[in-house]
């Protein structure tokens, strides 16, 4: 008896698992995007020990409801002493521009 059945296409099921492959790789990549914006970057979670967004203000003022920029200006105030600190100005200089950035950003996306 002859076989009839045609040669598998060895073309067509790597092209089926490249497809599958590349599916899960874009699902992937959109899905990481949303979880580093959740993470607090290096330093930003300390903020809430005197910077509570609890009704009774925490012990100085809220950052809740404050734009980056303007997050980012006062960093930079305590860094350079033009605004008065107890500790602030020593926290201040232990970030980098781009760190600064970073926490007044994910800061200011806090409820």
């Amino acid at each position: 008896m002859r076989d009839t059945r045609q040669p598998s296409a060895p073309c067509a099921e790597k092209t089926a698992g490249g497809v599958t492959t590349i599916a899960t790789v874009i699902l992937l990549a959109t899905a990481m995007p949303v979880a580093a914006q959740s993470a607090a970057p290096p330093g930003a979670s300390a903020c809430s020990g005197c910077h509570r967004a609890a009704p009774d203000g925490g012990i100085v003022s809220s950052l809740r409801g404050r734009s980056p920029d303007e997050i980012v200006v006062a960093m930079q105030a305590f860094r350079t002493g033009q605004l008065p600190a107890t500790v602030m100005d020593r926290i201040a200089k232990g970030f980098t521009d781009e760190e600064t950035r970073a926490i007044a950003s994910w800061v200011s996306r806090q409820r």
